[in-house]
């Protein structure tokens, strides 16, 4: 049987979203979903979070700490989140237009 959740779903999706763009890229002081690096967040009906997400470039000096973080995130402040697993992908690549527009818009005056 489902488990049942207290919000709908959509509206749960939208606050673990929320709740990742917390964790700020200490390169450039922006949150992560901001910056494009978070492609998906699906969560079970076990409690199981996995979330999908990329870094700036397979070389990037903090990709195992904001890994972690978003595991730990997860874990510990996500609602009806029992484990989580982050999954890094390289497609599509990141790129600067991932990044929020009116971020953008300030960063690059685009």
């Amino acid at each position: 049987m489902p488990k049942e959740f207290p919000v709908p779903r959509e509206q749960q999706t939208e606050s673990y979203w929320q709740l990742l763009n917390n964790i700020i890229d200490p390169e450039v002081g922006i949150g992560i979903v901001d910056m494009g690096l978070i492609y998906d967040v699906e969560i079970d009906n076990e409690g199981l979070a996995v979330v999908k997400m990329t870094l700036t470039s397979p070389a990037c000096p903090v990709g195992e700490i904001l890994v972690q973080q978003v595991h730990d995130i997860m874990i510990t402040q996500a609602e009806n989140v029992k484990d989580a697993r982050v999954d890094i992908v390289w497609e599509p690549m990141w790129t600067h237009e991932r990044i929020d527009q009116d971020i953008r818009d300030l960063l690059f005056g685009m």
